[in-house]
């Protein structure tokens, strides 16, 4: 894509606070088409339609979508393989169920 109307993948953080408690901006996720691996902050976002569009930095395939309504939140991570998330230390582990 040569579109240079995408927003900084570090946008996406507020509207994903709502569904997760950590800041997603710095979690590490690899790219389903081209196995680009790196912070979500460096996606590309658009915003032009009816939710967010997350593109990978280096060969645009889309890596989310986002989309928010009054009643629910959708979010689509069909072109991530992987999304790591770091954790605080000071936060327990979950025990065994």
């Amino acid at each position: 894509m040569t579109d240079m109307s995408y927003l900084d993948g570090n946008m996406i953080d507020g509207p994903l606070r709502e569904l997760f408690a950590v800041d997603l901006s710095g979690a590490t996720g690899r790219c389903e088409n081209c196995g680009m691996v790196g912070p979500m902050g460096t996606m590309r976002v658009y915003s032009h339609a009816p939710g967010l569009v997350g593109r990978c930095p280096s060969c645009a395939q889309v890596m989310l979508r986002f989309v928010r309504s009054p009643n629910w939140a959708r979010l689509d991570l069909r072109g991530l393989t992987f999304l790591q998330v770091p954790m605080p230390l000071d936060q327990p582990h979950p025990g065994p169920m």
